[in-house]
């Protein structure tokens, strides 16, 4: 008899980890909501490594076109050795500009990492909330929710909304017709 009296606080101990754990799960994932956080991060990253590209891109079709137009000037005064020096330097930084655009290659590489883990990380939770149940986690994530009670500005500040969500710029053309 005294051994289970002995394992009454252990057991205790665990509970209450356990709830500590079903509470944590709730403010993350929030069954029966359209918000899926690690989702919602995924395509966010996603959304930084797409607008990396397009200005990458668009910085590198700039230079190309300086460096046509240097070539040009270039053709126009071959034997003016103060111009061909400048023209030179210019090449040297337009060389810098290119091998300095390498950086999006890489963090589309890190950022990718940083999806999968997520993924990872969202599959496990998505066997927690079906082991605990998704309306005992609903019903947490409500009473987390109401506790930290985000109104006025701090509900409002969302940041830049991903491509096709949020209101668009003919959303708002509309709204002044």
């Amino acid at each position: 008899m005294s051994a289970s009296l002995d394992l009454k606080p252990e057991i205790l101990k665990l509970f209450a980890f356990t709830q500590k754990i079903r509470h944590e799960l709730a403010a993350i994932r929030k069954p029966g909501s359209d918000e899926d956080r690690f989702n919602s991060m995924s395509q966010e990253l996603d959304a930084i490594v797409e607008a990396t590209e397009v200005a990458t891109n668009a910085i590198l079709e700039s230079v190309e076109a300086i460096d046509a137009l240097a070539q040009e000037i270039r053709a126009m005064a071959p034997d003016n050795k103060p111009m061909t020096n400048k023209l030179d330097a210019i090449g040297d930084k337009i060389g810098t500009v290119f091998e300095a655009c390498s950086f999006q290659d890489i963090t589309g590489q890190r950022v990718s990492k940083v999806v999968t883990s997520l993924k990872f990380i969202d599959e496990k939770l998505n066997t927690m909330v079906s082991l605990w149940g998704k309306d005992e986690l609903a019903r947490l994530s409500k009473e987390i929710s109401e506790e930290s009670g985000k109104s006025g500005d701090a509900a409002l500040l969302n940041g830049p909304q991903l491509k096709g969500k949020g209101v668009s710029q003919d959303d708002i053309d509309r709204l002044f017709d």
